[in-house]
């Protein structure tokens, strides 16, 4: 896309950002006939993932999920764009955070925190999070730069519009040890349900009836900085309105195995996904993949 289409975008979405998200759910519907009926975007892909997670499912109730997740994907779309707008009273009233003392009693001995979590509900609107903090921290969300420079700007503005700190994956290392030699505390939050690189598939393990590769970033990071890790469950209450549950998976994770703590990790994920399936991104290709046979 040329520079100045990209522009034109830009300024079409922040226009239509404008509106009130019970306007902005009505694109969403007109979005989720054509994106599902007309254009059937990733249709085969999603079917693929839902058929193969739930082998106990009939056809039937497959449709019926499929369905319910290309509704809410198409919601996610709009709620990412009405973060330009969005006031501080409405997304801390749409985007509540629960057990935030787990992540208090962390800072209040000097200690900052590895976070966790998937593509479940809206993973963007958890940038929120800083907004319910009450210790001065750096709240870092390890992104992945676009390569179309305006809209890679416009992300990155509303990725921290509320606080948060965006970080390139490729310097997260390096960013958490930077925050630690300058004595500040940060949570760092990674989504770490997403398919690994074909040169990154070390680690191997069962995921929603699949052999799945799965990253071990987090769990590397964590254990070499010898940091707790918790886990942020997303629960979506009712169009527009989402919960967020800090869970405490483990205090001291150079204690554990390798491999230990990316298991537990994935599978109170899969516990989640079980749950409100229809909320889990299954349009990406994650089990593109195979392991090697020896």
């Amino acid at each position: 896309m040329s520079t100045l289409l990209s522009y034109l975008a830009y300024g079409g979405i922040w226009l239509l950002s404008l509106l009130p998200l019970r306007v902005l759910y009505l694109f969403s519907d007109l979005l989720y006939l054509l994106l599902y009926y007309v254009v059937r975007y990733r249709r085969k892909v999603v079917r693929n993932n839902l058929s193969g997670s739930f082998p106990e499912k009939g056809i039937g109730e497959i449709r019926k999920i499929e369905k319910k997740f290309y509704r809410h994907l198409c919601d996610v779309f709009v709620e990412i764009y009405a973060l330009m707008h969005l006031s501080e009273q409405t997304i801390r009233r749409r985007c509540v955070f629960k057990r935030t003392d787990i992540l208090q009693r962390y800072y209040d001995r000097g200690k900052s925190v590895i976070g966790v979590t998937g593509h479940l509900g809206n993973w963007e609107w958890m940038s929120s999070y800083a907004l319910w903090t009450e210790t001065d921290i750096d709240y870092l969300t390890l992104y992945k730069p676009i390569h179309n420079r305006v809209f890679d700007r416009m992300m990155l503005q509303i990725r921290s519009r509320f606080g948060a700190v965006p970080m390139p994956k490729n310097d997260a290392f390096r960013r958490l040890v930077s925050n630690r030699r300058a004595g500040r505390l940060f949570l760092a939050a990674f989504i770490a349900d997403q398919t690994p690189s074909a040169g990154n598939l070390s680690f191997w393990m069962e995921f929603l009836h699949r052999d799945t590769a799965v990253l071990l970033g987090p769990e590397r990071i964590a254990t070499q900085l010898k940091l707790p890790v918790i886990s942020l469950y997303m629960r979506k209450i009712r169009r527009g309105y989402y919960k967020v549950e800090f869970v405490e998976l483990c205090e001291e994770p150079e204690k554990l195995a390798p491999g230990e703590l990316t298991r537990m990790y994935m599978q109170f994920l899969e516990q989640q996904i079980r749950e409100h399936p229809e909320y889990w991104l299954w349009s990406h290709k994650r089990w593109k993949h195979k392991r090697e046979k020896i």
